[in-house]
């Protein structure tokens, strides 16, 4: 069982989320920033769909009545173990009664605490994820409060590394080769002084793309966007310029996905995020390509991010580049595992 002595702003149980239901109105929910829950996942000895806690910004507080093994991938947080500092993309052994502590996120916005095991609440269409919007999944639909225990699954057939094995980590993402993207141009004046440098997303075109005026897509591409307090799971919405169409005609419900920006008529646009609708009726100038959305997840309120063209063929490239990093990590916990192996045999 895991303890939550105190659970922060926004605390949720979430998985890889339940795909395959959006044609019944269903959410996709699930972690925003699946790349740090797979390599948490990893990490720990678990398959890559087992649910972990999702903890937006903290500061959070939990009690480990068992031995377990422990990592914490995604935001970079101020975060201690019975006292003891703990760092971010590493697998750690954790003792019976010890206490984590994640005071405040200094880099990033969502960190993934993943156990061995697993955290073990009641399945709903395939997924422990939490859809906060429906209220379902995860802990009751809800977020976690003070006073909640979980419970911890058993353990993958092949968990790998030991629970007391020593501590070792991997390289985060965003310092691989794959996470960089070229630079856009910025237009002058867009940029505040002293301001963190804003994050680069790729984008797909639209279907409604070609019905914006030529202003409006050269803003788009050329401005930073600042993402406003009134953002959460299901959507960020975003403060710039203006982004006025051609065409005033009303369009019928289409489907939309994780990624889609839409602009409604007030001309600022709203990127869909995990807990985010199945249909919608503004304008969908883009997409957020499949590997960027992670990366979106991470984004500060109030911060700043900025659109760059992509093709098909360079989202697919850039998620492949993903998967191959997730490979790495798969082949160098294999070879860790065989070492320590070895060391145990020649004791």
């Amino acid at each position: 069982m895991i303890e939550v002595l105190r659970a922060g702003i926004l605390t949720s149980v979430q998985d890889l989320g339940r795909p395959g239901f959006r044609h019944l109105g269903v959410a996709t929910a699930g972690a925003l920033d699946t790349l740090a829950l797979e390599v948490g996942n990893r990490l720990v000895g678990n398959l890559p769909q087992a649910a972990a806690l999702e903890v937006t910004m903290g500061p959070t507080v939990l009690r480990f009545a068992r031995p377990t093994r422990l990592a914490i991938t995604g935001a970079e947080f101020d975060a201690t173990l019975d006292g003891e500092p703990v760092h971010s993309w590493w697998s750690l052994p954790v003792r019976a009664g010890q206490e984590l502590v994640l005071r405040g996120a200094t880099r990033g916005v969502r960190s993934y605490i993943c156990v061995r095991g697993g955290i073990d609440v009641l399945p709903m269409l395939g997924s422990r994820s939490t859809d906060l919007c429906a209220r379902f999944g995860g802990l009751g639909g809800r977020p976690l409060r003070e006073g909640d225990r979980l419970a911890v699954g058993a353990p993958a057939l092949r968990a790998g590394i030991a629970l007391d094995a020593p501590p070792f980590g991997v390289k985060a993402p965003e310092w691989c080769r794959f996470a960089a993207v070229a630079q856009a141009p910025v237009r002058r004046g867009t940029h505040a002084a002293g301001a963190e440098r804003a994050v680069t997303i790729r984008l797909l075109r639209g279907p409604e793309y070609e019905s914006f005026t030529s202003a409006a897509h050269r803003a788009f591409w050329s401005e930073e966007w600042r993402v406003t307090p009134q953002s959460n799971r299901m959507g960020y919405r975003l403060a710039g310029g203006t982004l006025a169409r051609e065409a005033r005609n009303e369009l019928l419900s289409h489907a939309v996905l994780p990624g889609t920006v839409q602009v409604p008529p007030n001309g600022q646009p709203i990127v869909l995020m995990g807990d985010g609708q199945t249909t919608g009726g503004y304008a969908r100038i883009g997409s957020v390509i499949r590997a960027d959305l992670w990366k979106l997840a991470q984004v500060r309120l109030n911060g700043s991010i900025r659109f760059v063209p992509s093709s098909r063929e360079e989202a697919l490239f850039a998620l492949g580049e993903e998967r191959a990093y997730l490979r790495q990590i798969d082949v160098a916990m294999a070879m860790h595992e065989e070492r320590l192996q070895r060391s145990k045999r020649a004791a």
